[in-house]
């Protein structure tokens, strides 16, 4: 049985360089997919032409940078992460194999092979985020996770994270006693009748 060997990790997009080559339909769900999670990452969209969504996207967040250009390497410069979408399959891999040289992680677009990462579904509710990934194989079954875990879980969950964020700060003793009382507390999370 094969085994979806991803590592899950949130990132500080406010705090890292994101490149989006690509301004057409997909360009515009990469960058509401990155900024529905993260409305302050660094991105710089380049095209020669800009979906007119990525244009209001861009207005609404200053983050955002939209360059009208054809890619070139140079803007590979200090750049976190990479994201190819355009409907130029020898511009995506010419992003991919550059940015593989400079060892910066890589998403092609629809091109598994050529991804170092997924942006898989994820489900937020205040403090709390949960990221789904089927390892690039269905991304429909991953939308439909998403849309139960939303259902599921309740809006409260975030005053909880919140109580429970206070009352650790109280804790005394060492490492493993807080663990110990903090894993007591919310064990009625996982042994629901």
């Amino acid at each position: 049985m094969e085994q979806n060997e991803l590592y899950p990790i949130f990132l500080k997009l406010h705090n890292l360089n994101v490149l989006i080559v690509g301004g057409g339909n997909v360009g515009l769900e990469k960058l509401s997919f990155l900024l529905k999670s993260s409305p302050n990452a660094n991105v710089e969209v380049v095209a020669k032409e800009f979906h007119l969504e990525i244009k209001v996207l861009a207005e609404k967040h200053p983050s955002i940078t939209l360059t009208r250009s054809k890619f070139k390497k140079k803007m590979l410069k200090k750049r976190h992460m990479v994201i190819a979408c355009t409907d130029d399959l020898k511009v995506n891999k010419r992003v991919y194999d550059l940015a593989r040289k400079r060892y910066l992680i890589c998403n092609i677009a629809d091109t598994p092979d050529l991804c170092d990462y997924y942006l898989g579904g994820i489900v937020t509710k205040g403090n709390v985020k949960i990221a789904i990934s089927t390892n690039g194989k269905s991304p429909t079954t991953a939308k439909r996770l998403r849309e139960f875990f939303e259902e599921v879980i309740p809006e409260d969950i975030n005053q909880m994270v919140e109580n429970l964020n206070e009352y650790r700060k109280t804790l005394k003793g060492n490492f493993e006693e807080k663990v110990k009382r903090m894993n007591e507390i919310t064990s009625s999370l996982k042994n629901r009748e």
